[in-house]
């Protein structure tokens, strides 16, 4: 949807509105004008509302309205997804719905301090940092980069300085025709992260963002937005996190990554939210010819998570590799789903997502690999391992092939189990008790994951994280006494 807008408009108000089928589901009863009432548009009414607010007073640059503009009506066009629709069936996400929509629109005092951002995940490593507290961005917090040839800072701060620059990119890659969520953040994101990164430079340190809620009004939303741009041959590690205290907050993210040809990134997601919060994300990659990505997805936190990824190999001889693991108990819910779009020929795609669940946690993988007719000499490869803790513990899991090319080595495959009785044996016959031989077993299967995390520091962070959650729970190993 477009807008016929001068160009040398670099802010407005915009006095534009929702089109006239949408704004029926918000007229006031005694107006006298027809209403929706199914429930699909009860459910969006809040969202709707806020929008009508949030749009008229929000200053942007001119092609922003209808980008936000096209979100909010397509997510009134979708609705929440339900258990029928297939890409949501294992995901009952109708506690996000029920929450009363409160996004964070101005700058909440978060009492979070220099130490506390140190004591964080990743914080303690020397990086270039950029601090969100509940959606925004704190410079008191944040690290800029020693390095001047990159561009790293926050999204609002650039829309506001330089918005034509982003505009070729922004909104541009995260798919939003089926994912209500994805259309959601497009129309409330305030602020997030920009990473530019010139054509062949190599980024010595970490970029790491950092994203922190402390609101705890339930029902209270930040949407962030990043987007992050490899120029060709650039060299780069970014780590992202999302960390909350006490609450039933909802965190929406998304995540755009562009890579031009021979680029190289490593991108680490660590999500730790609170577990009574609610935690969605995309993250959308577009990568250019002989490209090599390694993407990590760690799950421990929040009540309902759900990661859709969604990475379109655009260019031949592209290396991806997708890597995740997720950690639950209790009633937990951790959902990971992706699309390989293979579009060009010659490239290697490969996927490895462990599950570890516990309780009556629930985790959920759906992955497809699609490999489009022009795809030809595909190799891909898709695994998903899951060891229950608990017989109340379930996965629902789904690899999928797609494939429409001749000349392709694509191969997936799944499982499900518990602790092998014969390896606690051999390990308890080299004097190891019991207890640190189950959790030694739980470990190396987690490790399988994080050992291919390629920056040191980070992925020796993360395995202290899972070998500490082990020790803090002991009837992890309980539960799998035969």
């Amino acid at each position: 949807m477009q807008l016929a807008l001068p160009r040398d408009l670099r802010s407005f108000r915009p006095h534009g509105t929702l089109p006239d089928s949408i704004r029926l589901k918000l007229v006031a009863p005694n107006s006298g004008m027809v209403q929706t009432t199914d429930k699909k548009s009860k459910e969006t009414e809040p969202q709707l509302e806020k929008f009508e607010r949030f749009a008229q007073n929000t200053k942007q640059p001119a092609w922003m309205f209808p980008l936000r503009k096209a979100g909010i009506t397509r997510f009134a066009e979708l609705g929440f997804p339900t258990l029928h629709d297939e890409d949501w069936r294992f995901t009952n996400v109708a506690p996000i719905a029920k929450l009363p929509f409160n996004p964070i629109l101005e700058p909440v005092p978060g009492g979070v301090t220099a130490e506390a951002v140190a004591q964080s995940t990743f914080g303690s490593l020397s990086a270039t940092r950029l601090v969100f507290v509940n959606g925004h961005y704190v410079p008191e917090l944040s690290t800029p980069p020693a390095d001047r040839k990159i561009k790293v800072d926050s999204l609002a701060r650039a829309l506001s300085v330089d918005p034509d620059g982003i505009e070729k990119h922004l909104g541009q890659h995260a798919e939003d025709e089926d994912n209500p969520f994805t259309a959601l953040n497009t129309a409330f994101f305030q602020d997030g992260a920009l990473i530019e990164i010139p054509a062949g430079h190599t980024v010595g340190a970490p970029i790491h963002l950092l994203f922190v809620t402390t609101d705890k009004e339930t029902g209270a939303s930040t949407h962030p937005r990043n987007l992050i741009i490899a120029g060709k041959n650039s060299r780069a590690t970014v780590l992202e996190s999302y960390i909350g205290k006490d609450g039933s907050y909802f965190t929406n993210a998304v995540t755009e990554l562009v890579m031009g040809e021979g680029a190289s990134l490593e991108h680490c997601k660590f999500q730790n939210e609170s577990l009574r919060a609610f935690h969605i994300a995309a993250i959308h990659a577009h990568l250019g010819r002989s490209a090599n990505l390694i993407s990590h997805s760690i799950a421990t936190g929040a009540k309902l998570s759900r990661n859709n990824i969604r990475t379109v190999l655009a260019g031949e001889g592209v290396e991806c590799v997708l890597n995740g693991l997720y950690l639950t108990h209790n009633d937990q819910l951790a959902d990971h789903h992706m699309v390989v779009e293979h579009a060009q020929p010659h490239c290697n795609s490969h996927e490895y997502y462990n599950g570890i669940l516990d309780g009556r946690s629930k985790g959920v993988f759906h992955g497809r690999i699609l490999v489009r007719q022009p795809a030809q000499k595909t190799d891909a490869k898709q695994t998903n391992k899951n060891l229950l803790l608990s017989e109340e513990a379930t996965i629902d899991t789904k690899p999928q092939l797609e494939i429409y090319a001749d000349d392709v080595k694509c191969t997936h495959g799944a499982t499900v189990g518990q602790l092998n009785e014969e390896s606690i044996f051999y390990l308890r016959t080299r004097g190891i008790g019991v207890e640190k031989a189950r959790r030694m077993l739980i470990h190396a299967f987690a490790g399988e994951i994080i050992e291919r995390i390629r920056y040191a520091p980070a992925r020796e962070e993360l395995d202290r994280i899972v070998w500490d959650r082990l020790e803090a729970n002991p009837h992890i190993a309980e539960n799998n006494r035969s």
